[in-house]
């Protein structure tokens, strides 16, 4: 059971760390909450927006108000794993190897246009995601704790980009669309920018933010919650179930059980963040699409009909009682 104290302090802290992440980046409320939810599941974040949209200004402002460390990598074609994870170098004076460990090795990993890397670049990504280690020479190293990977890509372009492998696309816990903000936020980005951007103030140290993912795990989840969000997947593997043969043929893979553990672990942090000690349907189903966008594998009827993975979601989400117990009703065979 969640100690209130202890829950009040995580609460009034991290709402004292979105403040001052929100006096420098402006007009992205909702994506500076997704990350750092994301930071108390311990999931990864994937952003899609054009550019100048303050997905790097983002990353930089939580690790200096987090107190980590914020490393970054541009991804290119010609990128290499060493480049990533890091190598061993041989040291002729001494008759021996030394590992140099690399930018992985941080609390913030922004992965700067991770679409433009190839296969094995994206490869070496994998373990470092999943197993929050990487092995060099036989030897494994540990990454520091928390450890969030925060990976954008241009929408706009698509010449000289290899596309994601859904084994990885797949370990995002969020996909994030960030949109240009509404004019009155942009008015403030330019007057902020013209006369010099504040200097966010550190609030917390990362011991203190593993013991609020700690907080935020005790967070209560009654079973329909958790049934709702298993739902809400499985909607999407057997549209017919749930009234949604029009769509059936449009998803030729639906959300893997990452998508409803992913939901669920977000939602508590998210429940806390909002002062509550257990978690809702509400939480949920604001979750839901940046948790299932990216985990839906279009048929090729829904690509040449340019059908949108968010519009396939909201009829998902349109389709399924969030309080109704049990399975559905089996299509008829």
């Amino acid at each position: 059971m969640i100690d209130e104290t202890t829950a009040g302090e995580a609460r009034s802290v991290l709402e004292t760390a979105l403040y001052e992440a929100k006096r420098v980046v402006v007009g992205q409320d909702a994506m500076l909450e997704r990350v750092l939810v994301a930071l108390l599941a311990g999931g990864h974040v994937l952003l899609e927006g054009v550019p100048g949209l303050a997905k790097t200004l983002t990353v930089r402002t939580l690790a200096q108000v987090l107190g980590g460390t914020f490393k970054r990598v541009q991804f290119t074609p010609d990128l290499v794993p060493a480049d990533l994870v890091g190598t061993r170098i041989w040291l002729p004076d001494h008759g021996q190897f030394r590992t140099e460990l690399g930018p992985v090795f941080g609390n913030l990993l922004l992965a700067d246009e991770i679409n433009r890397a190839p296969a094995k670049v994206q490869s070496a990504l994998l373990e470092v995601m999943q197993e929050r280690q990487v092995t060099i020479g036989g030897v494994t190293h540990p990454v520091p704790t928390p450890f969030l990977v925060l990976a954008t890509q241009n929408p706009i372009e698509s010449e000289g980009t290899y596309a994601l492998p859904e084994a990885q696309v797949d370990r995002f816990l969020f996909k994030l669309v960030v949109d240009y903000p509404a004019m009155g936020d942009e008015v403030a980005v330019v007057d902020r920018v013209v006369g010099g951007l504040p200097e966010p103030r550190r609030v917390m140290d990362v011991a203190r933010l593993i013991s609020y993912s700690e907080v935020a795990r005790q967070v209560f989840v009654d079973r329909r919650v958790m049934a709702y969000a298993v739902r809400l997947a499985d909607a999407t593997r057997r549209p017919m179930r749930y009234g949604l043969q029009d769509i059936a043929g449009l998803i030729e893979f639906g959300a893997s059980p990452r998508a409803p553990i992913g939901t669920i672990q977000a939602a508590q942090a998210l429940a806390l963040l909002r002062g509550r000690d257990h978690v809702t349907v509400r939480d949920v189903a604001d979750l839901a699409p940046d948790v299932l966008r990216h985990r839906l594998v279009l048929s090729y009827d829904a690509i040449a009909d340019v059908v949108r993975p968010d519009d396939l979601v909201a009829r998902v989400m349109a389709a399924v009682d969030p309080h109704e117990a049990g399975e559905p009703a089996r299509e008829a065979a």
